[in-house]
């Protein structure tokens, strides 16, 4: 598994590099995560690591929840456990707010700990997060479509699309035709971005650049797979 780790997007600032030149940065609040369950592909059919950050109050925890990190009892772990059926490891934490699997090998243990330090060294990261709700909106906000004329007979419509189609032949849409529509509440991964500094005693990591979301939303982080 290559280095990655969830975290939460705190804000934008600014830092200066040993030249004096000055670099917008994201800074992320990135671990520590606990290692919640290891993927094998003999038992699953695939290899990764299952991630959890954030622990999450046990009165809004449902079971399921926080059984998926801790053992409960329960009649049928007693039946599997008389049957000889091998349970899973259990991570012993609190039940986790964000939880996500990456693929690949690796040596970590369930129950450990994952934190910004694995980052040392890297030098370009992905960020994957869930960009800004909209709502339903207009072509010219969603597809930065130009409007209508302001003036000579266009009235009421300086906003609208326009024609969308043909007439008589086909008389049907084809499909893709942009148009008004949600905008924005979707993942989104923004590729090969800068990581300037890794700030391990505050378990913070400072990106180049803009990141997906807004402030206070979760994210993932990982060495990215891009060449140059």
């Amino acid at each position: 598994m290559s280095p990655s780790i969830l975290g939460r997007k705190i804000g934008m600032t600014q830092v200066y590099e040993e030249d004096g030149t000055v670099v917008p940065v994201t800074v992320i609040q990135a671990g520590p995560c606990n290692v919640l369950q290891i993927r094998s592909a003999d038992r699953d059919g695939y290899s990764a690591v299952q991630l959890g950050f954030e622990d999450k109050p046990r009165r809004l925890a449902s079971r399921a929840e926080r059984g998926h990190v801790a053992k409960l009892d329960s009649k049928r772990s007693k039946k599997r456990a008389d049957a000889g059926v091998e349970l899973i490891e259990k991570a012993g934490c609190e039940p986790q707010r964000f939880i996500r699997e990456f693929r690949g090998e690796t040596d970590l243990s369930v129950g450990g700990t994952v934190t910004v330090e694995i980052f040392d060294g890297v030098k370009r990261v992905d960020v994957t997060g869930t960009s800004k709700g909209r709502g339903f909106s207009g072509v010219m906000k969603r597809h930065n479509f130009s409007g209508q004329r302001a003036t000579h007979g266009v009235k009421k419509v300086h906003r609208h699309a326009g024609g969308t189609g043909c007439s008589a032949s086909p008389s049907r849409l084809f499909k893709g035709i942009r148009m008004a529509g949600q905008y924005g509440n979707t993942k989104v991964t923004t590729r090969n971005l800068e990581l300037v500094r890794v700030v391990s005693e505050d378990n913070l990591l400072l990106i180049r650049g803009s990141v997906p979301g807004p402030n206070g939303g979760l994210v993932t982080i990982r060495q990215t797979n891009k060449v140059g």
